[in-house]
Formats: C-alpha cells, sequence, structure tokens
C-alpha cells in the first residue's frame, strides 16, 4: 500500500533554493544535511519538498515538476506574486478540470498549483 511521497527536485545551489523556496513560495524548512549542506527538506501543509544538490544527484538541475493540490489558488497566487515567485502564468480554468498556474525556481523545476473546478 502507497502512503505518501515526497519530490526531490536537484538544484544547482541549494542554499540559494533554500531562501528562494522559504522567502518567495513560502515553505518551512523541515532538515537541512551536510556540511556544506546539500540536501534539505521543506514542507507547507501537507506537502514536502526536498532539494538535493547538483554534484549529489544523478540528474541535472531544472527538469523536475509536481502539481499540488491546494484550496484556494487565486489567493496563492496572488500571496506567490507578492512574495517575487517567478510566476509562469496566471491562474485560470483549465479543459482537464483544474484551475491552475504555475511558477519556476531558479533552476526552472516547475510547480503547478490547482484546484478542481467548482471547488473554489
Amino acid at each position: 500500500m502507497m502512503r505518501g511521497s515526497t519530490t526531490i527536485f536537484t538544484v544547482q545551489d541549494v542554499a540559494a533554493s533554500l531562501a528562494y523556496y522559504r522567502d518567495c513560495v513560502g515553505f518551512d524548512v523541515a532538515f537541512e544535511y551536510g556540511t556544506p549542506t546539500s540536501y534539505v527538506g521543506l514542507c507547507s501543509g501537507e506537502v514536502s519538498l526536498h532539494l538535493i544538490a547538483a554534484a549529489q544527484a544523478p540528474r541535472p538541475p531544472g527538469h523536475g515538476a509536481v502539481s499540488v493540490y491546494v484550496d484556494d489558488v487565486d489567493a496563492l497566487h496572488a500571496d506567490l506574486v507578492k512574495r517575487g515567485a517567478k510566476i509562469l502564468n496566471a491562474p485560470r480554468n483549465q479543459d482537464y478540470g483544474l484551475r491552475d498556474f504555475g511558477i519556476a525556481d531558479i533552476d526552472g523545476n516547475m510547480i503547478f498549483f490547482g484546484i478542481e473546478l467548482g471547488k473554489s
């Protein structure tokens, strides 16, 4: 039985990426590992996101993506705009039944935030 998952993004600069996710996206830092730090755990609500330094990963930075369901996509979008997140697009209703928008981190990894249409 599957019980949960954590997305792991490869990043070039762990410290800079940690600051971006903390300050611009609103994640809390759950843990930091290594000297210098090469692996970080972040969380927001029930969402976990880990960052690994490119030097420690089998894949290049900037090729990750994840979709996150949220309670209020428009309010989150407004908050992330104020925080300075790199917004890819404004929230819009999609044919696939979600209202969503996307952001990118400093390496190009993407997070799409959405809510099922009719739930907002």
